[in-house]
């Protein structure tokens, strides 16, 4: 299994971390894959926080979390249901456009959360897919728990997966890649 650490600004602020704390964090637990999540931020310091993760954490690839005209300054760009929707139903259609935006060459993720949503997404060329949520959080309320059945869902994927959502590190999934981890990153 490989880290996937999850940067959410607001949690980090939540929490007195700074972004240099959060990018050590990530080095020492060797992650894999870095996502930043800001919810409200002002481009500038978005583009700023971009500039200093892409040095401080050189070997791994930063993508940003919903900002399609972030992506030219990290390695790509994830995206929920509801975003890719908001850009055209036909989510090929998205794809292609997120695409023309940020270039072949970026990553491009896509969340998932059952059988149907991963079975679209085996159609798209996206790098991996977001699954869960794998426990109750905190952090998404609202998130539908899929506990155990994640593993089986993962299955389905054709697509590396990134098991997320309450996720630890000492979790183990047979058919996802990643472990998504945000918060527990600090729990000892």
């Amino acid at each position: 299994m490989e880290l996937y650490a999850l940067c959410d600004i607001a949690l980090l602020r939540k929490k007195g971390i700074t972004i240099e704390a959060f990018c050590e964090r990530a080095n020492a637990l060797d992650a894999k894959l870095i996502q930043y999540r800001v919810k409200f931020g002002h481009p500038d310091a978005i583009i700023s926080d971009l500039r200093y993760m892409r040095n401080a954490c050189s070997n791994t690839p930063i993508i940003v979390n919903d900002y399609i005209a972030m992506a030219e300054h990290c390695d790509g760009l994830h995206m929920g249901q509801e975003d890719f929707s908001a850009i055209n139903k036909d989510f090929s259609i998205t794809v292609e456009e997120i695409k023309k935006c940020m270039g072949e060459e970026k990553l491009l993720g896509l969340s998932t959360h059952n059988a149907q949503e991963i079975k679209l997404a085996n159609a798209l060329d996206v790098d991996y897919i977001g699954l869960g949520a794998f426990r109750d959080t905190s952090t998404k309320r609202d998130a539908r728990v899929l506990g155990e059945s994640l593993d089986a869902l993962a299955s389905l994927s054709i697509h590396d997966v990134a098991a997320i959502g309450g996720v630890r590190l000492d979790d183990h999934f047979e058919n996802a890649r990643y472990l998504v981890i945000g918060s527990a990153l600090y729990e000892d």
